[in-house]
């Protein structure tokens, strides 16, 4: 369906008249209309009109300027839609149909009430519940912010709370939260332990390590690593009880150099501060505290990847200002643009129509942003500059399609801005992503396997990064192994095949579990160190400096680790948590802190002695 035209509007407008001012209902359901094909100018024009119908259709927004002041009823269901806060140009709208949007969330219903005080009805229901709903948080919101601010006046501002980041458009306060507690968590499913998630927990005094002496390979002794904090910071409705929420990434915040303008971080500098994700919610923590910083909730949305930026702003002084932003996404296909500092959520781009597997920014282009879906499509975006208001306007770059779902990527660190790797569930793949090429949607330029044999080419690889700008860790292609190749040996002999072994240097002895998706990480500014968990708790490190500096000849036997960082055992009064799962495990640059996820609502932090 293109744009509409007058004459379709006074085929299906009732009463019949040739004179659009005369039309009081307006049914386009079924047209397949996109939020384009809304002509404003056209519409305005429909001066009496008091029922439109726009069901069944593509719309993901509506315009701001429709001129529609005398719209009664409106019904938007089986749509697109991901904002509603266009409605409010609509205030005599009594009756409201938004069902079957599948981007509108709990949320969007208490904007309603805030956007439109004379609606009666909203999906047929009466929406008297809602309003007193928000009135009632209206009125606890404002009480808790008192109480906060009295709080800060008594103590002279310096007092910290954590804080919900909110959306923007939410008439609302963040509200204060207490500092996550450390609580016991459960054991993996197959074994049970019995636990008041309630408990408090006390940690060993030092991480128990197995661990490798140094020896003529050059491998560093282990670290000293002490647990610091257990957190249960993403419980579901803030529930001490809720041990079964699983945390899947997180990011340390890279300290930003003032005035450069690149995507890297200063050399040399470090942070404390790392973003984490599970369920419902996205936390920032400081790791030296243990402090939840901030805290941002989507309800009805499962977090799977956070990633972060710094863009280069401009104030009104003529000054230029480096913003940190942490880009946040998951089951819902949307990625959230959040302003940490600001304290809220300054943009949504619905980047897919099934789930987000995982994202990342380009180490050259601050506002480049790779994200990777179940519906088999990697998508490059240009995020832009906010405006003065603080919002984005993302465009879209390149679509890269696969062959299986993306689950890790990873941008060439030699030539980042040339060629993009994914590790997919059907092995790990490499498209061409220069910008300068004409075709805008592309497929994989190779596809990497890790024998000589075809069996190894199908295989999942749950695990991408490189350890510098030439060596990768891949994990997933053999059970109870890491990989280290070589992309630049790797690439030189790939000639004109699609599929290409690798040209392995090193395999690193792992946990033999069959568990998917427990990541890998790396720690390549400081130290050439490769991290990964286990099914039991565990962190394995993997110091590879032999391996990068003296490119030794590929050993019979894969290399043992380092060593093994236990899991601490917290006590729980006279009760020990054994074992738990780690989903991922990430350091910042100088391997300070070291903070692990499991799939049992925990946060684990770790301070290098």
């Amino acid at each position: 369906m293109g744009p509409l035209s007058a004459r379709l509007l006074m085929q299906r407008g009732r009463p019949k008249s040739d004179r659009l001012g005369k039309i009081r209902s307006l049914n386009l359901s079924g047209l397949k209309l996109l939020s384009e094909d809304l002509d404003p100018k056209l519409l305005c024009r429909l001066t009496q009109l008091q029922e439109l119908d726009l069901s069944n259709n593509q719309l993901e927004t509506l315009p701001a300027d429709l001129g529609l002041s005398h719209l009664r009823i409106l019904r938007c269901a089986n749509n697109q839609l991901g904002d509603i806060t266009t409605l409010c140009q609509f205030p005599q709208l009594e009756e409201l149909s938004l069902e079957g949007n599948p981007f509108l969330t709990v949320n969007d219903n208490l904007k309603i009430s805030f956007l439109l005080p004379n609606l009666r009805k909203v999906n047929g229901k009466d929406a008297s519940s809602t309003s007193s709903q928000v009135e009632s948080l209206n009125r606890e919101l404002t009480s808790r912010v008192q109480m906060i601010s009295e709080e800060l006046v008594a103590s002279g501002g310096t007092q910290v709370h954590e804080t919900d980041i909110q959306e923007r458009s939410l008439k609302a306060t963040a509200a204060q939260e207490s500092r996550a507690r450390p609580v016991a968590l459960k054991r993996p499913d197959d074994v049970p332990l019995n636990l008041s998630p309630n408990k408090r927990v006390c940690a060993s005094p030092l991480a128990q390590v197995e661990d490798n002496p140094v020896g003529s390979d050059g491998s560093q002794p282990a670290l000293q690593l002490e647990p610091l904090y257990f957190l249960q910071c993403h419980s579901k409705n803030n529930s001490p009880q809720d041990l079964d929420t699983q945390l899947w990434a997180c990011a340390f915040e890279p300290t930003w150099e003032e005035g450069h303008t690149g995507a890297t971080s200063q050399t040399g500098a470090t942070s404390q501060t790392v973003a984490t994700c599970g369920g419902e919610s996205v936390c920032v923590i400081d790791c030296q505290t243990g402090i939840v910083l901030h805290k941002y909730k989507a309800p009805g949305e499962e977090f799977f990847s956070v990633a972060w930026t710094a863009l280069t702003v401009v104030t009104q002084a003529g000054h230029k200002k480096r913003w940190s932003v942490l880009a946040a996404a998951g089951l819902r296909g949307q990625v959230r643009l959040l302003h940490v500092r600001a304290g809220f959520c300054c943009g949504v781009i619905r980047a897919h129509k099934r789930a987000i597997a995982t994202l990342c920014f380009s180490p050259n282009h601050e506002t480049h942003l790779f994200t990777a879906s179940y519906d088999k499509r990697i998508i490059l975006w240009d995020i832009g500059a906010p405006n003065d208001d603080y919002e984005f306007q993302a465009s879209q770059l390149l679509t890269l399609d696969t062959t299986s779902t993306p689950l890790r990527l990873c941008p060439v660190a030699s030539c980042p801005d040339d060629y993009l790797l994914a590790g997919c569930e059907g092995g790990c793949c490499c498209w061409d992503v220069r910008l300068d090429q004409p075709q805008k949607r592309r497929v994989f330029e190779v596809e990497f396997v890790f024998s000589e044999g075809s069996e190894a080419s199908s295989r999942r690889v749950d695990g991408l990064a490189f350890v510098n700008k030439d060596v990768v860790a891949s994990k997933g292609s053999g059970l109870g192994t890491i990989c280290l190749w070589s992309w630049s040996q790797t690439w030189a002999g790939r000639g004109r095949q699609v599929t290409v072994a690798v040209v392995v240097l090193a395999w690193l002895q792992w946990s033999p579990t069959t568990l998917a998706y427990l990541s890998l990480s790396t720690c390549p500014a400081d130290e050439e160190t490769v991290l990964c968990g286990d099914e039991e708790g565990n962190v394995w490190i993997y110091d590879v400096r032999h391996v990068v500096t003296q490119q030794t000849p590929l050993l019979a036997a894969p290399q043992a680790p380092t060593q093994i960082l236990k899991w601490p055992q917290p006590r729980a009064l006279s009760q020990t948590v054994t074992k738990t799962m780690v989903n991922t495990v990430v350091a910042n640059p100088t391997l300070t802190y070291l903070t692990a996820l499991t799939d049992s609502n925990i946060v684990a932090i770790w301070k290098r002695r």
